[in-house]
This record gives structure tokens, sequence and C-alpha cells, in this order.
């Protein structure tokens, strides 16, 4: 009972906030799926075969199902939604089934405003229904690759280090190939090399793995073309590592930020354009900036933040202005949204 009451609680938030409901399916094409989405919800994904021999699987994520019903235009592009994701985890204490509520604005036309907007809905949502002090972890993924694209060194590296940055183990792998001057050995090229010229013969605005023929052409034409070895690797890892130790109250941000620049040798204006983070300083709530953040759920691409009742996470959500492009739009389509897990209310 105490549970529904908070639902009604938060929903009612939602709604006074211009958010209406959409219930997005439970079911979903597998296939459709894999071939759209990053390795976590393959991993993650609990699939069947239904009566018609097709492979189904129960939504691993309501951000995602929120999308493909948009794109199919059953929805509208401000939403709030309630129910159950399913995923399967590595951990043993993990839940397969999570309850949440949250909400997205699809097709955001003003990021700062809208930005703003999701995690102040969400914020006062989390006031009303929890005693405790309320604090915020905070990240911009777009951050980390202005640096990144900033640095002087190939792109073909930029391209990697971008690609795989939530995945934190590999990523670390990355950097030590790169302190060490390593890159793709000769047998590899090769095969690079013969593969880019098989594909140049197929119809280029075939889809594998979310992209085009065409785009993984460009992606490999410049991994052929560029330098094959890279003298700066070591100075390149010290910079990005000391990137990530950021970690500080957000209005102590500009002067980090400014700090590191100078240390490094980079351009004063390279973090301009983060005003994103600058505009949540208007919320009267504890925020922390911590630039190694957000690296857990791969389809986000700007803001990413957490919001906690003493030491417990209530929501998190986020910028994701290509996921519905890898779902199947024809072009990006910026969004942002974020749940309330409301097992931790």
């Amino acid at each position: 009972m105490k549970s529904k009451k908070l639902s009604e609680q938060i929903i009612k938030t939602f709604k006074s906030s211009g958010f209406v409901f959409s219930e997005p399916d439970v079911l979903l094409d597998s296939e459709y799926i894999i071939q759209r989405s990053g390795e976590n919800f393959k991993r993650s994904m609990l699939t069947f075969e239904n009566e018609d021999g097709k492979l189904m699987c129960l939504r691993p994520d309501l951000t995602v199902a929120s999308c493909i019903k948009f794109l199919e235009k059953k929805s509208k592009s401000k939403i709030y939604y309630s129910g159950q994701a399913y995923r399967s985890t590595d951990k043993k204490s993990s839940d397969l089934i999570s309850d949440q509520l949250g909400i997205e604005i699809l097709g955001s036309k003003n990021q700062l405003q809208d930005d703003f907007k999701v995690i102040k809905t969400i914020l006062n949502s989390a006031e009303k229904i929890k005693s405790k002090k309320i604090h915020i972890k905070v990240g911009d993924i777009g951050l980390f690759k202005k640096l990144i694209n900033s640095l002087e060194m190939p792109e073909r590296w930029k391209l990697r280090l971008i690609r795989h940055f939530w995945r934190p183990k590999y990523f670390e792998e990355l950097l030590e190939r790169l302190e060490r001057n390593s890159d793709i050995d000769s047998v590899a090229f090769d095969s690079d090399k013969k593969r880019f010229y098989e594909m140049k013969t197929m119809d280029q605005d075939k889809v594998i793995a979310g992209r085009s023929v065409a785009e993984i052409l460009k992606r490999f034409n410049k991994k052929i073309k560029d330098p094959r070895s890279f003298s700066e690797g070591k100075q390149i890892v010290k910079i990005i590592r000391t990137f990530l130790k950021i970690n500080c109250k957000l209005s102590k941000l500009d002067e980090k930020l400014l700090n590191f620049s100078k240390n490094n040798n980079l351009k004063k204006n390279i973090f301009k354009e983060f005003k994103s983070i600058q505009n949540l300083k208007k919320l009267n709530q504890k925020v922390i900036f911590i630039t190694n953040f957000g690296r857990n759920i791969e389809y986000y691409t700007g803001v990413v933040f957490e919001i906690f009742s003493g030491k417990k996470e209530i929501a998190r959500g986020g910028r994701y202005d290509d996921l519905l492009k890898s779902l199947g739009a024809k072009k990006n389509i910026p969004a942002v949204g974020a749940a309330i897990n409301l097992k931790n209310i």
C-alpha cells in the first residue's frame, strides 16, 4: 500500500510537469534489439522463441522500449511510464526484475531546458518521497569526447577511446596499449584491408550492427590511412587519466577544468560548451561532478546523473542523442530521460 501511494505521488509530479503516460511494449523483437544495441543488452536480454519460432525478449530497458514505441508513432514526445524491466546480470544479489517510474523527452528541442527539466522533475519527486538528505552525482560524456577530440593523436585512436568509454575494463586495456605505443598488428591490419575491399562491393545502404555499409567503410578508410605508429602515447594517456580523476563540487568545476587545461598545455576554451552541467548550479542540492561517471549505460552521449537519498541510489538518467537513430530513425533525434528505482524508495 505504501509503495502504491508513493507511486501515485511520483506520477502526480510527472503529470504536473507536462508528461503524458505511455506504456511501452513488454515483448520486443530480439533480433531487432541485437542488431541495433550494444553488447550490454545482448548479454543481459532474457529471450525465448514464440509459437511461430520468432526470437523475442522481455524488454531489457524501458528507455529503449519507449524509443521503439515512439518510432512506431504510438506515443507522444514527452512521456512518463510505469513498469518493469527484465535483465539478467552476473551479480548474484541482483534482481532480474526492476520496477521503475520514468520520464523521457524524445525529440528534445532545447538541450539546456530539457536536461534541467528532467533532472528537476525527478528531483522534485525524490524530495516528496524521501526524508533523508538528497544529493546528486553528475557527469557529462560530451566533455570526455571534447577532450579526446582536442588531443593530438591518430583519428583511429580517438574513435576507439570514445567508442569504448562505457567499457571500463577494455578501455583501460586500450590506454595501456596506447601508453606502450603498440597498435594493431600487421595480420589484423591486412585483415581489415581485405574486409574493406570486400565491403566496397556490397549494397552501401545495407545495415550491419546498427550502421550502414557506407558508414562502416568510411571508418575503415580512416583506419587504413591513419599512421600505424604513434610516439606520444604515454603523454596522452597521462592527460586522459588525470582528467578521469576529477571529482569535485559543481561549484569548483570551472576552476578544476581551467587548471587541468593549463597544466596539460590545452586550449583554455576546450570545455566551454558544457552549459547543461553549469545549468545544474540552479538546483538547491549538493551536486558532485565526476568525469569518470556514467559509463555503465552505453547509449548516453551527454549529461548523466544519479540521485541519492543517503547512500541509496533512487534515480538515474541522462542524455542519449544517438539511441533513436541506432533503433531505426533516419537521423539522430535528441533525447533525454530518467527513471526512479522503486525498490530503493
